[in-house]
């Protein structure tokens, strides 16, 4: 299936793993741009140099185009921001802000940047600042999250803009796919589904909690001071939403969930650790290779839009 995402990235598949924080390293970036879509290395809070180990071993394991997601609010931002240059990185994609600052410099490398975005005011303006093509991020998926659902984002990002869409939120599966290229989309960016990839070094407990996950079982915290995030129900999201309503500040919010995130991903922490994923977790009910994972949905929407105008 060739697109406008597929041909810009040079890669087989309109597939791109999203960045996650401590599950998008080397070995899964690396078996996803092996299976022919595009993997991504996620900078979340590392150190710069953190992110240079990673770059330099997922090469030792593919040959194949991979990115680097960069974190914009992350404290090393400018050190990662040299550091994707410095490696030769092709492409990468930008959360949490705009990569304004750092436009000219990745420009002048020749890098291709791909901003998340979750308005169509935010795709116009990176799309004026010269970026190659954007994510647009409904609210069904995991961790950080906007206002609007992929089904009213998409349609109305890619009539607003003339660089590829990518379409992020809510996807895990060949109709999926199929359903983003007729809202616009040039390609997926899926998260939640390579959590549960044998390459992932996501905890088995993790993983099994989105396998075990009904359609009802993710919620949102944080929506009472700006920062809301996705996630499966545990205690943790429980406690949190409590004092959440009780008005508690956004320090104590924050301090409750310090190394959350970790908890859950390295050390299989599934009661009080942050469970990101998003509402697309009761579709998935097996594990499996990255090979499988992007057969699996490959196959499927081929034979959707077999004889459509979309598949070219």
């Amino acid at each position: 299936m060739k697109t406008r995402i597929t041909e810009l990235l040079k890669i087989e598949h309109p597939i791109i793993q999203g960045g996650m924080a401590w599950v998008a390293e080397h070995h899964l970036a690396a078996a996803v741009s092996n299976a022919g879509g595009l993997g991504l290395i996620g900078g979340a809070n590392a150190p710069g140099e953190v992110v240079r180990e990673e770059i330099r071993r997922a090469r030792e394991l593919t040959d194949k185009p991979f990115g680097v997601n960069v974190m914009l609010l992350s404290p090393y931002a400018e050190e990662v921001a040299d550091v994707v240059v410095e490696e030769g990185i092709q492409v990468i994609t930008t959360g949490a802000g705009s990569p304004e600052k750092y436009m000219e410099r990745w420009k002048k490398a020749g890098i291709m940047v791909i901003p998340v975005v979750a308005s169509v005011a935010l795709a116009k303006r990176m799309e004026r600042c010269g970026a190659s093509a954007v994510v647009a991020e409904g609210c069904e998926s995991g961790g950080h999250i906007g206002e609007l659902t992929t089904m009213a984002l998409v349609p109305q990002v890619a009539d607003a803009v003339d660089i590829p869409v990518i379409a992020a939120g809510g996807i895990a599966d060949g109709r999926g796919l199929a359903a983003a290229m007729m809202l616009g989309a040039s390609a997926v960016q899926i998260g939640t589904r390579f959590v549960v990839a044998e390459e992932s070094i996501a905890s088995d407990a993790y993983k099994d909690r989105i396998v075990k996950a009904r359609d009802i079982d993710s919620q949102v915290t944080g929506r009472s001071h700006g920062h809301p995030i996705r996630q499966l129900r545990n205690q943790m999201s429980r406690e949190y939403l409590k004092k959440e309503q009780e008005g508690a500040s956004f320090e104590e919010l924050e301090y409750m969930t310090l190394g959350a995130l970790r908890r859950a991903v390295v050390e299989g922490d599934v009661v009080n650790g942050t469970l990101m994923a998003g509402q697309i977790a009761g579709l998935i009910d097996k594990k499996g290779s990255c090979q499988d994972i992007v057969e699996d949905i490959m196959a499927e929407a081929e034979r959707l839009l077999a004889g459509s105008q979309f598949c070219r």
